[in-house]
């Protein structure tokens, strides 16, 4: 995938970057494949916000990604490669020779029309997923199972890798793109490549006050909050301060000594301190 720029005849296309999608399939996702996603807004189950800035958003199905590849030894051709809402990289939809369907991490290179299978020993494909005991050493690879069976939980990002440097015991050494070396058991399943649209990090989505269909609501702190929100909100014009002598949840705030003087802790500490005093 290539990188596409716009001219700025707008404000909110000034210095705008986004990812060339033209290739991908423009259809729907496979309706047995998706679930509904219900959004939380950054509420609990009692209906406070509990994460802050959160809200909103473009409305998504969830697709149910193959994360384990537990079909082994049937093999599987790449129908189509499709845009995801919920990830950066992209996912492939599997039409295995048994009639089942099933969508999967996109690997790069990873093309319609190619096969794919899951097997204790496969060919070093894109695609193909093993586990480590049945890889050679040198492999570069995505999707890394923590555990036996548990599904891949390591390099599932857009452009992320893996390598597969070494084996100890019953151990397989992967080398993460950081630079930092993992330890797991050589019965964990990993699928070879590295993931799809590694350009991502590259694209330029906007302006930051333009990114509601994201989930993100606006961002204010301190001054510019009201009173009941910040010990330092409220107030005419640009005040500085605020207009609350303590917090919200009933602190008093701007240095004010919340310490009980009278603390068993509180005690020791001023002897200790009188007692430095007095060995200088």
């Amino acid at each position: 995938m290539a990188l596409k720029s716009y001219k700025p005849t707008t404000p909110g296309q000034r210095g705008l970057v986004l990812i060339d999608r033209s290739e991908l399939w423009k259809g729907r996702p496979v309706k047995a494949l998706t679930e509904g996603l219900t959004k939380k807004g950054g509420r609990n189950n009692t209906g406070r916000i509990t994460a802050r800035r959160r809200g909103g958003g473009a409305k998504r199905l969830y697709r149910i990604v193959d994360f384990k590849r537990t079909k082994f030894d049937i093999q599987g051709i790449v129908a189509r490669i499709e845009y995801d809402p919920n990830r950066t990289a992209f996912i492939a939809l599997i039409q295995y020779d048994d009639g089942e369907q099933a969508y999967i991490l996109a690997p790069q290179r990873l093309a319609i029309g190619d096969r794919v299978i899951s097997s204790a020993r496969a060919d070093i494909k894109p695609g193909n997923a093993m586990p480590f005991s049945g890889m050679p050493i040198g492999t570069i690879v995505h999707n890394i199972e923590l555990k036996p069976g548990k599904g891949g939980q390591i390099a599932r990002a857009a452009g992320t890798y893996a390598q597969f440097v070494g084996r100890d015991g019953g151990y397989a050494q992967i080398r993460l793109s950081s630079g930092e070396l993992r330890m797991v058991r050589q019965e964990c399943m990993a699928t070879v490549g590295a993931v799809s649209n590694p350009d991502n990090s590259n694209q330029n989505i906007g302006k930051a006050g333009r990114t509601r269909h994201m989930g993100k609501r606006p961002s204010v702190r301190g001054v510019v909050m009201n009173p009941i929100d910040h010990p330092h909100g409220g107030g005419e014009g640009r005040t500085s301060g605020g207009r609350h002598p303590v917090t919200p949840w009933g602190k008093p705030t701007k240095g004010a000594k919340t310490r009980d003087p009278n603390k068993a802790s509180s005690k020791l500490i001023i002897r200790s301190r009188h007692a430095r005093k007095k060995g200088r």
